[in-house]
């Protein structure tokens, strides 16, 4: 059993650190996925993008994802009709595969008992490379929530987050898995997405990252922000939004202020009492933590 809060939070970070083998049973299904797409979408590309591949995702909740491009004349203006047209598409290809469903601004396809097991598939137009500060890179136009379509970069929003954590010495992108192992084990519905670019932005400024003291500086900037929209840094995306709907915001802030309160407990006992502190982390984890 973990000593101290750093050895807590070590330990902590390689189980909940995703596994090559967990996306194996959502892969094999890829070419058959993209059979369907080529098939009732004419689609040409199908990228893997997401968590996995950037070294943010979390063990058994993030999923296998994909951006299959399409050609502008199979999208409609709507973009949930052409969600609709790729479920209903993937869903007879796939009939004895139960819960597909629309995700915007992806279907997703759940092809075992974890979400790392399910493939999520993004239909997309590329509308070419657009300057950013970090160079040329690819630009697509998505889904977004009100039924039209916004533009996104993955390799540049994958890059702006490598950057950082190569400054930070490699320890970006476990900050983020820890905000993000926060939000799935208390099923707090906050985009994933928004959560890297929030903690990428807010580690701009940071000269080094401390686990357990950056999670709870997170988590109250979160709170007191209420989960405001922003800007995304590198000028593709627009207006980020945090959540889904206004219903789910009210939900995710809900659980933030839950969570905030038990950082701030957890960070308060940290040099005083320890075991105290590591009480806090479990609740705040969900009793996923290491004890002490």
């Amino acid at each position: 059993m973990p000593k101290t809060l750093e050895e807590g939070f070590s330990t902590f970070l390689t189980w909940i650190a995703p596994l090559s083998s967990e996306q194996d049973l959502a892969k094999s299904h890829k070419d058959s996925v993209k059979s369907c797409l080529e098939k009732n979408m004419d689609c040409y590309e199908f990228n893997e993008i997401g968590s996995f591949g950037n070294g943010t995702g979390v063990r058994h909740y993030s999923d296998t994802d994909y951006l299959a491009v399409c050609p502008t004349k199979r999208l409609t203006q709507n973009s949930s009709t052409t969600l609709r047209n790729v479920k209903e598409a993937l869903q007879e290809t796939f009939w004895r595969t139960a819960g597909i469903e629309v995700s915007t601004p992806s279907v997703r396809i759940p092809f075992g008992q974890y979400a790392s097991e399910t493939l999520e598939v993004t239909p997309c137009d590329f509308i070419g490379l657009v300057e950013t500060p970090v160079g040329k890179k690819g630009a697509y136009d998505i889904a977004d929530f009100e039924d039209g379509w916004m533009k996104s970069s993955p390799a540049a929003h994958n890059a702006y987050v490598r950057g950082q954590d190569e400054r930070l010495k490699g320890k970006l992108k476990p900050l983020i898995q820890l905000v993000k192992a926060w939000k799935f084990y208390n099923n707090a519905p906050i985009t994933s997405f928004y959560l890297e670019l929030r903690i990428t932005k807010y580690a701009e400024t940071e000269r080094d990252i401390v686990y357990d003291i950056d999670v709870k500086n997170i988590m109250k900037f979160l709170s007191e922000n209420s989960l405001a929209s922003m800007q995304d840094p590198m000028g593709i995306s627009g207006l980020v939004r945090a959540c889904a709907s206004a219903a789910k915001k009210d939900d995710a802030l809900s659980r933030l202020s839950t969570g905030m309160a038990r950082a701030l407990k957890a960070v308060e006992n940290r040099e005083k009492d320890p075991d105290r502190a590591f009480y806090w982390w479990q609740l705040f984890f969900n009793n996923e933590f290491p004890a002490r």
